[in-house]
């Protein structure tokens, strides 16, 4: 059954996670450990298995400002190990805008939620782009990546479509919080690929030396 925006919950669990963003359609693990997010994933796992995943405004996932727009993700597996951990993945489904923190009792955030101005995330996006538009994409982030010590299976990335590439290279990429933020809050598949381009292009014309990154 195709999912609708109005049947999505207007409150959900959120979890800062700095330097970090998911797309729809994405699959990212999580390696859950601290007491505060078992809690929340125990929560999910009896509801509706929704969690948000957010950026806060600094390096710190226990700030208390956070960016107005994140994704939710759905939990579709679930482990937990010997000592207590839980290895969630998380498949991405809408992004959506925060409209008010939630006051409650728990260990974790709440927030009330609005996914209307997301409705495209639930749509096949048409690919008017082709690989080989992506060309000096591929080559500036392989520099990058190569210069910081990252290893990527590039030959799993270029089986994805394009859409799903341009996701994980924005995932992937180790931009900061604030390109990241950026990355997301792109309305469509064209205006994210323009986007990536403007931020690898600074990185090239400073000879991939910015101290940004963390």
């Amino acid at each position: 059954m195709k999912k609708r925006i109005d049947h999505f919950p207007n409150k959900i669990p959120v979890f800062p996670l700095s330097n970090f963003i998911i797309f729809p359609r994405t699959t990212v693990p999580l390696n859950i450990f601290e007491p505060r997010y078992i809690d929340m994933v125990d929560d999910a796992m009896k509801s509706n298995r929704m969690i948000g995943m957010i950026q806060p405004k600094k390096y710190n996932q226990n700030s208390k400002i956070l960016y107005n727009i994140g994704c939710a993700g759905k939990i579709s597996s679930f482990n937990e190990t010997d000592d207590g951990r839980y290895l969630i993945v998380l498949v991405g489904i809408s992004r959506f805008r925060i409209v008010s923190e939630i006051d409650n009792e728990k260990l974790y955030r709440e927030c009330s939620v609005d996914f209307n101005e997301f409705k495209n995330d639930l749509e096949e996006e048409k690919e008017e782009l082709k690989f080989s538009d992506l060309e000096l994409i591929f080559k500036d982030i392989k520099s990058l990546l190569n210069k910081r010590g990252y290893i990527i299976n590039w030959k799993d990335i270029e089986k994805q479509n394009l859409n799903q590439t341009i996701n994980t290279l924005s995932m992937a990429s180790p931009f900061t919080l604030e390109e990241k933020q950026v990355l997301l809050e792109t309305l469509n598949l064209s205006e994210r690929k323009k986007k990536l381009e403007e931020i690898l292009s600074t990185y090239v014309i400073d000879n991939f030396s910015n101290n940004t990154i963390q």
